[in-house]
């Protein structure tokens, strides 16, 4: 356990609590959570540190949302699975290529995708309200595999802010779900991308349990109570809160690349 104030402990506590939420609903926690330990750890600690508690606790919320939507939406844990194994070679591929390659001159294309996404998002209002009634192509379920898994994986390992949004918005728009169900098979496969993340920040031992144990319980509140919420409001209320995480993204990419 670091040596950080009672004060900073509630409110990373109360981060992990809300990043849970957020995360379980259309992804994109890690926006919330990940700034929050960078700053609420020592001066000094290494980035890794931050980087590894922060896959200890999102693992647990992220699995905590995935049995929720397992259990109440019509949710293809076999389809999930296949995307998740593929998302996790492509995260430890995205990793090692991160370990040589400045991630900086990327983020301007990823803001260009995100901004036309979100434009794209909110030009089509039926954009995910409902599922599809026609069966899904073996050939779009390869591309959901390649995309979905090994791209977004890739991405996962290589930047990583966003990548539960972006499941969402691949599996959308690939094997026609709607929003809700998206929600659902992106926790299953980003459970594997966080699980492939967490076992080397283990091996490296750069992750502080104590500390992840305790957040991971508010992570795991959030999570639940993010997707009983996603189900209950339904695809519309899932929308909302995918443009706001989607914009919010490009903002933070921005603020990075140009004023930090």
């Amino acid at each position: 356990m670091p040596d950080i104030s009672l004060t900073i402990v509630v409110v990373l506590c109360l981060a992990s609590l809300a990043a849970g939420w957020i995360d379980a609903v259309v992804g994109g926690g890690g926006l919330l959570l990940l700034p929050a330990m960078l700053l609420g750890l020592p001066g000094g600690t290494p980035a890794a540190y931050a980087l590894g508690t922060n896959k200890a606790v999102a693992i647990v919320g992220t699995t905590g949302a995935a049995v929720t939507y397992a259990r109440k939406a019509p949710v293809d844990v076999r389809l999930a699975a296949r995307i998740g194994l593929a998302a996790l070679a492509g995260s430890t591929a995205g990793a090692f290529v991160a370990a040589g390659l400045s991630t900086d001159v990327l983020k301007p294309v990823v803001m260009v995708v995100l901004l036309g996404v979100g434009t794209f998002v909110m030009l089509r209002p039926a954009f995910g309200t409902a599922p599809s009634t026609e069966p899904v192509s073996a050939r779009r379920v390869l591309a959901a595999i390649g995309l979905a898994g090994l791209g977004i994986g890739f991405y996962d390992g290589l930047i990583g802010p966003g990548t539960g949004t972006f499941l969402v918005l691949a599996l959308t728009a690939l094997l026609h779900f709607d929003l809700v169900t998206a929600s659902a098979t992106a926790k299953i496969v980003n459970c594997c991308t966080n699980a492939g993340a967490l076992a080397t920040f283990a091996w490296k031992g750069t992750v502080y349990w104590q500390l992840a144990a305790l957040m991971a319980v508010f992570n795991l509140v959030g999570g639940t109570v993010g997707a009983h919420t996603a189900l209950k409001k339904g695809s519309g209320f899932v929308r909302v809160v995918l443009l706001t995480v989607v914009f919010a993204l490009v903002a933070n990419l921005a603020y990075q690349q140009w004023i930090a």
